[in-house]
């Protein structure tokens, strides 16, 4: 069978032009995405308040349960499309496709329906007040009726991105989210619709979005096509991309039950206002991390084709300039996020308390920033060569085995100041174990060109 170009690029292009052209489009997508969250919160923190930019953040643990199937089915389905077509089983990946499709449909109508049902009881268990819940139902119910839409456009857009276009993929997430901030100042702004209209803006761009998807895969663009015989569960199709997707979605889950802790903890320590800043803090350091984590998606594909062809020397040199980028961009990122933190939570706000508090805490949760892509690059690598079990022990050491027992003992002795510092503890511990798995990884890869 004829191999096309695309996948051609991946075997003989030179690593640092592959890297460049795969991520770069990847990392436009992704910070774009990322910036619309950051305006969304600004939006409702100037036009409605506090309250608003806190019930949001007391939404953000299922947002991440939302986003962990998303990633449970489409980065785990992508990781595996990349392999088979790596071995030339274009057949295979066009199964997997469609299994990813018919996943997707599942999960939008059982998880949709249970969070409706216990919308409220969650909200209240996850830290909101009699002040922030009715801006957290609002926004989470609209959202929720959606869900079906950010699912496809987030989960098959990571296959655009494994059977070799980064370029459509970046496009997927443009529209996403520059329709979403257009809307957003038309709905939250222009006609006054506050989180009501934030959560209408969102699920419409996200329909546009996965609308866009759907046609890719049925068209002439694409290398893998979508076929109606293949949009059906097939336990033995979609076992191996669930095992593979098992560490990014656990990562997700984790941080949606550190969300949890966090702002119960929150809360208890230091009110609405610390749960207020702690959202835009997040929002903040999302924004910072994108492009590391768009820097891993335009990696993954070229790390896992090459490991599935054999090419190994590729795989290294790949692993190594991911490495190398991601610290040189959060080193500078970082300096700019301790010389001016004020000045960014002032942007979402004009709250004297909220912007002092929100100032401190962003110094001390960003701290060991620089250092944080090593981790996230490694486990991603061991996601895009099949190593499933490595990469969830890896998700699972930064998001749940350090950080979760942090947050619960550190405030008893520190209050909400613990709350702060258990972030950078945990990213330097699970960032040094990370890079001794790395090590004991590649010695063990065979020198083959």
């Amino acid at each position: 069978m004829t191999v096309d170009s695309r996948t051609r690029r991946l075997a003989e292009a030179p690593v640092g032009r592959l890297l460049f052209s795969f991520s770069l489009p990847a990392i436009v997508g992704m910070v774009v995405t990322s910036l619309y969250v950051v305006i969304d919160r600004a939006f409702l923190g100037k036009a409605v308040g506090v309250d608003a930019i806190a019930g949001l953040t007391v939404c953000m643990p299922i947002s991440f349960v939302m986003m962990a199937v998303g990633m449970l089915i489409g980065v785990g389905s992508g990781a595996l499309v990349s392999i088979r077509m790596g071995q030339h089983r274009e057949q295979e990946a066009e199964q997997i496709l469609g299994n990813a499709v018919a996943m997707t449909i599942l999960a939008s109508l059982t998880l949709s329906a249970a969070f409706l049902l216990a919308l409220g009881p969650l909200l209240q268990l996850f830290g909101a007040t009699s002040r922030t819940l009715p801006y957290a139902a609002q926004f989470m119910r609209v959202v929720l009726l959606g869900s079906f839409f950010q699912y496809t456009s987030f989960g098959l857009n990571a296959i655009i991105r494994a059977e070799g276009n980064p370029r459509l993929a970046m496009m997927t997430q443009l529209i996403n989210a520059g329709l979403n901030i257009a809307l957003d100042a038309v709905f939250v702004w222009g006609l006054g619709f506050g989180v009501t209209g934030a959560a209408v803006a969102t699920v419409i761009a996200q329909g546009v979005s996965a609308l866009w998807t759907l046609a890719h895969f049925t068209s002439s663009r694409s290398v893998l096509k979508l076929r109606a015989g293949n949009v059906r569960l097939q336990w033995a199709v979609a076992r191996p991309a669930l095992a593979i997707g098992t560490a990014p979605f656990s990562m997700q889950m984790a941080a949606s039950v550190v969300m949890l802790l966090a702002n119960r903890g929150l809360s208890r320590w230091g009110g609405d206002t610390a749960i207020g800043a702690y959202g835009i803090i997040s929002a903040v350091g999302t924004l910072l991390a994108m492009p590391v984590f768009g820097l891993n998606q335009g990696a993954q594909p070229i790390i896992g084709f090459n490991y599935g062809a054999g090419n190994m020397d590729r795989v290294r040199r790949t692993l190594k300039l991911a490495i190398v980028s991601a610290s040189l961009f959060l080193g500078a990122a970082s300096l700019v996020v301790q010389t001016i933190p004020a000045t960014l939570v002032g942007c979402f706000s004009h709250d004297p308390a909220l912007i002092r508090l929100g100032a401190h805490g962003m110094r001390v949760l960003l701290l060991v920033a620089p250092v944080v892509g090593v981790q996230i690059v490694g486990a991603s690598f061991f996601q895009a060569i099949g190593r499933a079990r490595m990469a969830l022990v890896l998700a699972l050491l930064r998001q749940v085995l350090v950080l979760i027992p942090l947050i619960l003992l550190l405030p008893r002795v520190l209050g909400l100041e613990g709350l702060w510092w258990a972030g950078p503890i945990s990213d330097a511990t699970s960032t040094a174990l990370t890079v001794v798995a790395l090590g004991i990884q590649l010695r063990a890869l065979p020198r083959t060109g």
